[in-house]
């Protein structure tokens, strides 16, 4: 690019001076032509070209006049290009300044307005890398504080009922064994949080490696739905499950899959107590050669204008909700990192009533292929 800027400026630099040395012969011509007219009909005229002419002689004013409207020519033709170099300084400066909203007129095709073009995609490019660099530095310290924040809360319960234990504040040995499980079961909470953490870093930043094979959804899903059973009957709900008539294959790590799963029906567990009941779905798309799981709760919807957020890591909704269940805001973000690793999407879905999150996964070659349920190391975790 920059090789051939330097030879096109060169080529028009003498192309110019070519066409201004034509046109200032021609002009020449031309006022030495309307010269001889005037002459002829004005006295004084001829008077004073006869004078220049014996004085200076003819061949010397006619080259003057030559050089004089030569230049004159070449700043006239020159000077759109001198202009729009002059806008691509001015450009550039405001560049140089911080300010990369900047704009160029607009040229033909050439090098010089390939040039312009290129210097106000560059400065879009700068200032949206900005943007993003501006948005890494505010998520990592949003990150940083809900994660201290999350750790904070069981781990100083821990200490809490430990030292209540350590200063013998304790009436007998019941109170003793109560203050031992709930020092306990903060200490499993910290724990489950951060195996999340540890979970979503290595979701988030290729921490992981697919191994994929052929799994049957319906199966998976079903198993994966029996192993809530306890879960579900302690917080009085049940499942419903909708299985298609026809049978497909995905292609996918049955470990991660499991874990989509097992977040999305904790998820409905956690938010549609009310609802009492938790319902799975499985839908074959032949046409788009896709898969789509659901798992819907009919608890309270989710706001409109939380639905494409609630994916973000940390991201819990409103604050009582999130207090109220306790949750850390990653199962969701778990879960869209796994469902992207698997080049599918998820997406949350508020209904009549019920708030639906549907997952769509490629299906794989053969779509009445038996596939396989749970693989013998994918453990189904209901904790």
């Amino acid at each position: 690019m920059r090789s051939n800027l330097a030879f096109s400026l060169r080529w028009r630099m003498i192309l110019t001076f070519m066409a201004s040395g034509f046109l200032a012969a021609v002009s020449t011509a031309l006022m030495l032509a309307v010269a001889a007219n005037l002459a002829g009909s004005i006295p004084p005229f001829n008077w004073l070209l006869n004078f220049l002419a014996d004085t200076v002689g003819v061949w010397p004013i006619v080259f003057a006049v030559a050089v004089v409207l030569s230049f004159t020519w070449y700043i006239l033709l020159s000077q759109p290009m001198i202009r729009y170099l002059e806008a691509l300084s001015r450009a550039m400066d405001e560049v140089a300044r911080g300010n990369y909203d900047v704009t160029v007129p607009p040229r033909g095709r050439d090098e010089l307005g390939l040039l312009g073009e290129n210097l106000v995609s560059m400065s879009r490019q700068i200032k949206a890398s900005l943007q993003r660099e501006r948005q890494a530095n505010q998520a990592r310290y949003e990150l940083i504080t809900a994660v201290s924040h999350d750790l904070r809360t069981p781990l100083t319960s821990v200490l809490g009922y430990l030292q209540l234990i350590d200063e013998d504040r304790y009436r007998d040995e019941v109170e003793l064994r109560y203050y031992v499980d709930m020092a306990y079961e903060k200490a499993k909470q910290l724990k489950r949080l951060i195996d999340q953490l540890f979970e979503f870093t290595r979701t988030s930043h290729g921490g992981i490696v697919l191994r994929p094979v052929p799994i049957n959804p319906a199966e998976l899903l079903e198993q994966v739905a029996e192993a809530f059973v306890p879960a579900l009957q302690e917080a009085g709900m049940e499942y419903r499950l909708r299985l298609p008539d026809e049978r497909a294959t995905v292609l996918a790590d049955p470990d991660l899959l499991v874990r989509v799963l097992e977040n999305l029906i904790s998820n409905a567990i956690r938010y549609g107590r009310e609802g009492k009941v938790v319902e799975l779905e499985l839908e074959v798309r032949r046409v788009e050669r896709a898969v789509l799981l659901r798992v819907a709760n009919r608890g309270n919807p989710i706001p409109s204008h939380q639905l494409d957020r609630i994916f973000d890591s940390f991201y819990r909704g409103e604050v009582s909700r999130s207090g109220r269940t306790g949750g850390a805001g990653l199962g969701l973000a778990i879960v869209r990192n796994i469902v992207t690793l698997h080049g599918g999407t998820v997406r949350a879905i508020n209904e009549t009533d019920r708030t639906v999150f549907e997952v769509r996964l490629p299906a794989a070659g053969g779509a009445e292929a038996a596939g396989a349920g749970l693989s013998p190391g994918a453990a189904v975790r209901t904790d």
